[in-house]
C-alpha cells in the first residue's frame, strides 16, 4: 500500500504493507534510527514520535495510520542546523546517558511544553511518565525539561 504523510517537514510516500508497524517503517525503510523499538508493546516510550504535534507510540501504530498525518521524529526537531531548545537543555543538564530513551524523552518534553509552557516539577514527571530510562533517577531529565521551559522563553523562574 502506498502511504503518504508529512515527515519532518517533507512530503513522504512509502510503499509498505498497511499493517506494518510505523516504528519499522521509520527505522528500516526511511533510515530514521533515532526512533527506537524497546518493548514493542507501548510500555517504554523509546518509540515516541509526534503525530500532528502530539505524543504517539510508533510501535503501536500501523503504517496505514500515518496516512495524511504530520509526523515528527527526533531527527525533525533541529531547525537550520541548530538543535531544538529541549535537546540543548538535555545536553547542558547531563540528561543524556546511554541515549536509548533520550529521543522519546525529548519528544515527550516538547509535547508537554507545547501544552503547558510553565510546568511544575511534578507536572514534568507526569508528562514524561510514559518514558522509561534505565540509566538514571530522572532528576537530570526533569532538570533539563525545567531548564528548557525557561530557555524557550515560556517558563518562569521558581
Amino acid at each position: 500500500m502506498k502511504i503518504s504523510f508529512y515527515l519532518n517537514g517533507k512530503d513522504t510516500c512509502v510503499d509498505v504493507p498497511a499493517d506494518r508497524k510505523l516504528v519499522s517503517v521509520l527505522r528500516e525503510d526511511l533510515e530514521l534510527t533515532g526512533t527506537k523499538e524497546g518493548c514493542g508493546a507501548g510500555e517504554c516510550g523509546a518509540c515516541t514520535i509526534l503525530v500532528d504535534g502530539h505524543v504517539r507510540l510508533s510501535c503501536l501504530m500501523t503504517a496505514a495510520q500515518a496516512q495524511g498525518r504530520r509526523i515528527t521524529t527526533i531527527e525533525g526537531l533541529a531547525e537550520n542546523g541548530k538543535v531544538h531548545p529541549v535537546q540543548e537543555a538535555f545536553i547542558e543538564n547531563g540528561a543524556v546517558q546511554c541515549g536509548f530513551c533520550t529521543p522519546g524523552m525529548v519528544l515527550a518534553a516538547v509535547d508537554l511544553l507545547d501544552r503547558n509552557p510553565d510546568p511544575t516539577r511534578e507536572q514534568i514527571r507526569e508528562g514524561l511518565s510514559g518514558n522509561l530510562c534505565r540509566c538514571s533517577g530522572y532528576v537530570k531529565i526533569v532538570d533539563a525539561v525545567e531548564a528548557a521551559a525557561g530557555k524557550i522563553g515560556r517558563g518562569k523562574s521558581r
